[in-house]
């Protein structure tokens, strides 16, 4: 969209917060409960431990937290912020959406809040749904958030699905720049790129939900069916970006991937001809925190100074749906 001369608005992050659940799940711990052991878990997905949520700990709580995280983070307050869209899968009710109850937690007063759902790529969904508002001239700031209690989710009997899973939360401001020029120097988001396949709905889903047995269900989960999917989709968004952008792979100061598994990770650097040095991975600390995985690694690299202003990076993100997508973003 033009504002005015040859400028374009740009949507460009303000700040970053998180919040992780105080209790922490090693393999070890789960080894203990379901058929399992640490160098199993680690040699299949890179997981070493996992946050999982006390009872208090609920969607909404997290999810207040990492905003609250990167208010003060972006020098912001909340009465800055013009609307909330939150990427979830485990919401605190069935409605109102989580993110009315952050809205008014943080004491933003107006404007839209609600939340998205698309599993494990919610974040970039919501992302992307957030720049096309600042772009239409909805809203000045955004706050995005991705809050998952996924293991309320979890059948602690199955050993394929239980030790994959985390709790925790992300979040990023967004703030509508006018100066764009339109180039790939701007700063901001300059692309996503979202896409969905509903015949492959079954290969990753919960068996429950309020519409058919009323209640929300556990995850189940076709595991090599979806890996497989996850490296040829990973690897088209990753293309796709690229191509839409014109830039080439080693432009890419950063890689922000959904942290799935390490070799889903490893595989879509690989694709990149990206060195692991240049992947930020939390997958072993926070395991699969499905739509929370990607703020949360972002937060965790610009806090301890690998991610500057300035650099390059490239969000992607596959979840049940199936559902897939990427960002890119210069910080």
């Amino acid at each position: 969209m033009t504002s005015g001369g040859n400028t374009i608005i740009r949507s460009v992050c303000k700040g970053v917060g998180s919040f992780l659940p105080r209790t922490v799940v090693t393999n070890n711990d789960l080894s203990k409960r379901v058929e399992t052991s640490d160098e199993w878990i680690r040699k299949r997905t890179g997981i070493s431990e996992r946050r999982i949520a006390e009872d208090d700990e609920t969607t909404v709580f997290m999810a207040t937290q990492a905003a609250k995280n990167a208010l003060e983070h972006s020098g912001l307050n909340g009465a800055d912020i013009d609307g909330v869209i939150v990427a979830t899968t485990t919401p605190d009710n069935t409605f109102p959406a989580v993110a009315v109850s952050v809205q008014s937690n943080i004491g933003a007063q107006h404007g839209p809040a609600f939340d998205v759902q698309a599993a494990c790529c919610g974040f970039v969904y919501a992302l992307s749904t957030a720049d096309s508002m600042l772009k239409s001239g909805l809203a000045k700031r955004f706050l995005v958030i991705g809050a998952e209690r996924f293991s309320s989710l979890l059948n602690w009997e199955d050993r394929t699905t239980c030790v994959l899973f985390g709790d925790g939360a992300g979040a990023i401001i967004l703030e509508a720049d006018e100066n764009g020029t339109g180039d790939n120097s701007d700063r901001g988001i300059l692309s996503c790129h979202l896409h969905a396949d509903g015949t492959l709905r079954n290969l990753l889903y919960t068996d429950g939900g309020a519409g058919t047995t009323k209640s929300a269900g556990h995850v189940v989960m076709e595991g090599q069916d979806v890996f497989r999917h996850a490296i040829t989709f990973m690897s088209d968004i990753v293309v796709e970006t690229l191509d839409a952008n014109g830039i080439e792979a080693s432009e890419i100061d950063w890689l922000v991937p959904h942290q799935a598994n390490i070799r889903i990770i490893e595989a879509t650097a690989k694709k990149l001809d990206m060195d692991m040095s240049q992947v930020v991975v939390t997958v072993d600390k926070h395991g699969n925190t499905s739509a929370a995985s990607i703020p949360l690694a972002l937060d965790v690299a610009v806090k301890d100074g690998r991610i500057k202003p300035g650099q390059l990076l490239l969000f992607e993100a596959l979840g049940g749906g199936l559902t897939w997508g990427g960002a890119l973003l210069r910080f």
